[in-house]
């Protein structure tokens, strides 16, 4: 090989050396640039490196093809070098010389060295992208929690969170969606989704999976208000061949970092929004909600509780109270709903303060069995003590309905007590999605065979009203208090319309009418004038104790 190409190979090589190891920046044009010029100074017709990251990876064909120079024209192989690291990765370079041309030993010892030292970096930065991948993506290839708390650390470092909101939020009925059209498809509806926080925050910010329907994101200020839209709900396609699209929507905790907000690591951020966020699930009006100091409060709330319930099962804090239900007509009792309180060191604890805790989770299922238990226990009671015996409707919570067994598990309860089946009434809320309304029509009709009475609570406020009363064999129709008219309604006021007729639909059927929140004497001439069966609310009792029930139950009835 004469000087000159040897003094040329030396400069090329220097600048490909340069562009591998510039601590600060990997320039791939440069060293792109000087690989065709080696290749063009010795006759190469083609080379290319390939990356595996293991074995198996080589096998499926599943790796990167870096393609250094194409000349069109390539002729035998001259370098074939095979590079297995201590990592399991497989680094492979191959150097073809152009048709025709000769390529001699030492240039061939040149165009060796220069693979080699192409191989050796790429098999390191490579490596280094692989790792990254492993460390800050998830199986489904999602940013995860690790890329959330690092980007968040790195602008705490540069001191300019400040400029930044977060937010945790949770995709709403994704299991429904998932039913609805299938699982694969909801997962590319949930990448879709994805997509559209990636695209609207673009590089102002990163959005991060947690687990399953659960993702954080933080972001420049100026784009709160789009983000907000997203989580409102927008239509994703997930399948784009026939135009199949699904609303996506989120319960979200948003924290907007005040500029004079001192933050000194990410876990204070994290912190926030994941307190919004519980309180966005609790199922409130809200389903975005905003953080305030009061989150952390309620945040160490739902811990107590959550860290007590146990031990107040164990030691039946929790006792029945009794709301008497009233024939609107005789002033007799003939029923009652079975109410929780919960004595804690001698004080109550308001419903308000446990019950929506417990609705987070299955603790609630729990409560529930527990109060249909107990109440079984009075009934038995009044029937062996010859007290006077009124039918007693208990609670049970939507959450139920993802219990497959939940009809055995209230039979269980009941026969276990043997409690008379017509004394027992379960009252269940109205569901919201058609998934669920399956679920209870399924549940209510085995209770109707076992003889068990069974209520629908809240109705006019849930999934298709009219269709749960057409399709399910109810009992008792309790009309909520929504729905009662007060003083200052007229005679053709809408409220006093809507009730009259929901209370003659239900006697047209059949079912036995309840209103709750009856609270004054005008309230319950409306009942009477209207046919309404039985009346529940603060005008006749507050819920009261076993024992002061059974003194009511006792008394020939209420002077109406």
């Amino acid at each position: 090989m004469d000087i000159n190409k040897e003094k040329e190979f030396y400069h090329i090589f220097e600048k490909m050396v340069s562009a591998m190891t510039d601590p600060h920046y990997f320039d791939r044009r440069t060293l792109l640039n000087a690989i065709k010029e080696m290749s063009l100074l010795f006759g190469v017709g083609k080379a290319y490196t390939e990356f595996y990251t293991s074995r198996g990876a080589e096998r499926e064909g599943k790796g990167d093809i870096l393609v250094g120079f194409d000349g069109g024209n390539p002729g035998e192989v001259i370098i074939d070098i095979r590079v297995d690291t201590e990592t399991g990765a497989v680094v492979k370079g191959r150097v073809y010389a152009e048709e025709g041309v000769t390529i001699g030993e030492e240039e061939r010892g040149k165009l060796s060295l220069a693979t080699n030292c192409v191989l050796s970096f790429l098999a390191r930065t490579r490596l280094q992208r692989a790792i990254e991948k492993m460390g800050f993506y998830d199986e489904q290839n999602y940013p995860n929690l690790r890329s959330f708390m690092r980007y968040i650390g790195q602008r705490i470092d540069m001191k300019t969170i400040n400029n930044y909101a977060a937010i945790h939020f949770n995709i709403r009925q994704l299991t429904l969606i998932n039913r609805e059209i299938g699982r694969d498809n909801g997962d590319i509806a949930m990448r879709g989704y994805f997509k559209m926080f990636e695209n609207e925050i673009g590089e102002d910010g990163i959005v991060c999976h947690v687990g399953g329907d659960n993702f954080v994101s933080v972001f420049e200020k100026e784009h709160l208000e789009k983000v907000i839209l997203i989580l409102n709900g927008k239509s994703v396609i997930y399948d784009k061949e026939k135009g199949k699209e699904v609303k996506m929507s989120a319960n979200a905790g948003v924290f907007v970092i005040p500029e004079d907000c001192v933050m000194e690591r990410p876990g204070q951020i994290m912190e926030r929004i994941i307190s919004a966020s519980n309180v966005a699930k609790l199922g409130g009006k809200e389903s975005i909600v905003f953080y305030d100091n009061k989150m952390i409060e309620l945040k160490d709330k739902t811990m107590r509780i959550q860290r007590e319930f146990p031990d107040a099962m164990s030691n039946e804090e929790f006792k029945v109270f009794y709301q008497p239900k009233v024939d609107v007509k005789s002033g007799r009792i003939v029923g009652a709903e079975a109410l929780c309180r919960w004595f804690k060191d001698g004080k109550m604890v308001p419903p308000g303060d446990f019950i929506p805790i417990l609705e987070q989770s299955n603790d609630i299922c729990k409560l529930d069995f527990y109060m249909l238990d107990h109440v079984c226990r009075d009934l038995c009671r009044w029937i062996k003590e010859g007290r006077k015996v009124v039918r007693v409707s208990v609670n049970f919570s939507r959450k139920h309905l993802r219990d497959e067994y939940l009809l055995e598990h209230i039979m269980e309860i009941i026969e276990k007590n043997e409690a008379p089946h017509e004394y027992v009434e379960i009252e269940l809320t109205e569901t919201t999605t058609d998934v669920e309304f399956r679920d209870l029509k399924k549940v209510v009709n085995g209770l109707q065979m076992e003889g068990v009475y069974t209520s629908v609570d809240d109705f006019g406020m849930g999934y298709s009203s009219l269709n749960l009363i057409r399709e399910i064999p109810w009992n008792v129709l309790k009309i909520d208090r929504c729905f009662l008219p007060t003083e200052e309604d007229g005679e053709e006021s809408v409220t006093n319309i809507m009730f009259k007729h929901v209370v003659a639909m239900a006697k047209d059927l059949g079912l036995e009418c309840v209103t709750e929140g009856v609270e004054t004497h005008d309230q319950l001439d409306i009942l009477k004038e209207n046919n309404c069966d039985v009346a529940q609310g603060f005008y006749f009792d507050r819920p009261l104790p076993v024992e002061e029930f059974e003194e009511r139950l006792a008394r020939v009835g209420y002077n109406i």
